[in-house]
């Protein structure tokens, strides 16, 4: 079993990346497997609406986007981490995850992400963290994704990484977070080898306030 780590942050090395290794280490004592996926400073364009996604399987832009969502399909459980830019999640993580998840449901993709656990990790110098947990969790609940807590949100303070590891309620958080992702993804292992399938999916119905 495998859970990708996504650092959102603009320090490859940062404090989201403190938070994410803590959270990475729980769950290898679990026998889970683990990668850091780093965005990168380069410009992640948003999502342009051209759903060139759905005819070709692939996002327009072939960045960092397409590459995620071809690990994804060896993937079993997925974290986003991110920092608190003005009250809310960084833009190069939202434009991420905007195509990741939009881009993935029209190309087809959507299994990629559909009833795995996700998680994410915010980390702030003083405030802004539940916003932006709130704002990260919705990808997941419109995606059929069981969302994993831990004992608190999911958050660490600090302004530098070693800030960060003298927040030990926020560390402490992040092991417990670790351990309650492995401990829902060998659930579900028992239940496959158990023969226990997905619910059966309908077909989506899009409706607007006018009809």
């Amino acid at each position: 079993m495998k859970v990708i780590l996504v650092n959102g942050g603009p320090h490859k090395d940062g404090c989201v990346n403190t938070a994410l290794e803590e959270v990475a280490k729980a769950l290898n004592k679990e026998n889970i497997e683990t990668e850091i996926f780093w965005l990168g400073v380069k410009p992640i364009s948003g999502c342009i609406a051209c759903k060139t996604c759905a005819k070709t399987g692939k996002c327009v832009f072939d960045d960092v986007v397409n590459e995620f969502v071809e690990k994804a399909k060896d993937v079993d459980g997925f974290i986003f981490g991110s920092p608190v830019h003005y009250a809310g999640a960084t833009g190069a993580i939202t434009s991420f995850m905007d195509r990741v998840f939009y881009s993935a449901s029209l190309s087809g993709k959507g299994d990629r992400f559909m009833f795995k656990p996700a998680a994410c990790v915010i980390s702030a110098r003083r405030a802004g963290t539940t916003a932006t947990y709130d704002q990260l969790n919705k990808y997941f609940g419109i995606t059929q994704m069981p969302i994993i807590s831990s004992r608190y949100w999911n958050m660490v303070h600090g302004n530098t990484p070693e800030q960060v590891k003298k927040d030990e309620e926020g560390m402490q958080a992040m092991r417990i977070l670790g351990r309650n992702m492995a401990y829902y993804l060998k659930c579900i292992e028992v239940g496959k080898n158990r023969g226990i399938n997905p619910p059966e999916q309908e077909e989506t119905t899009f409706t607007n306030f006018i009809r």
